[in-house]
């Protein structure tokens, strides 16, 4: 039998914090061993149980500015091993940009409404406790067809956004395929292409599909830049 992911939540509403916990629980592959409601007691409970993944809000007490971000990286550098998922409720590049400055591995951005999908957010805090990343779709898709004219995104083609858009949602390529009515041979040409258009080509031990989205975010001068894992 699999052992059940160990995983933490924090958020300073009570009716949220018991949703997540909810949603989390609902196929018993997770065990919420702890909620908290700020970013003081995540970091204690997270030092002291060292789960596999945590599930923050972004704005906890005291300054319900964007606490949660900053705990998740001082968290990351206490507990590398540790995934983070942190849920919003803003749709802005500037959020998900300062949560990956320091490298995309174990680390997800989704908006709350997730919340009311338990598979989704089941499936971030599974990526994100194997080490991989994700970005919320809907955030994604405001980056991709919004790109202005000088954005690295102007060179890509239709297909490409679309391929792009699906790949930073943590899809692999048979999914992305399957959804795109194409072979799984056509999405790993266009993920070629889109690669080498936004200068990924030889990027060959990052997460190159979140990479491809932090190209674009950069581009657009939104955050500071950031450094991919090697």
């Amino acid at each position: 039998m699999t052992a059940r992911l160990r995983v933490v939540v924090a958020d300073d509403h009570y009716l949220v914090r018991e949703g997540v916990r909810r949603a989390l629980s609902v196929d018993g592959a997770i065990d919420v061993i702890a909620v908290v409601g700020d970013a003081e007691e995540l970091e204690r409970v997270v030092d002291r149980e060292l789960p596999d993944a945590v599930v923050t809000d972004i704005r906890m007490p005291p300054a319900h500015g964007t606490e949660g971000i900053e705990a998740a990286h001082r968290l990351r550098g206490r507990h590398p091993g540790i995934g983070i998922v942190v849920l919003s409720q803003y749709n802005d590049a500037t959020y998900a940009m300062d949560l990956l400055r320091s490298g995309t591995a174990g680390m997800a951005y989704l908006l709350k409404e997730r919340i009311g999908d338990p598979s989704t957010l089941i499936g971030a805090v599974q990526t994100v406790a194997a080490g991989g990343s994700q970005i919320d779709p809907v955030v994604v898709a405001s980056l991709v067809h919004a790109g202005r004219a000088s954005s690295p995104l102007a060179a890509l083609s239709e297909r490409e956004r679309d391929v792009l858009g699906l790949m930073a949602q943590g899809r692999t390529n048979g999914a992305i395929a399957q959804e795109l009515h194409l072979s799984e041979s056509s999405i790993e040409k266009y993920a070629s292409s889109l690669f080498s258009k936004l200068g990924l080509s030889d990027e060959r031990h990052v997460h190159r599909r979140v990479a491809a989205v932090l190209a674009y975010l950069q581009d657009q001068g939104s955050a500071r830049p950031i450094e991919t894992e090697r």
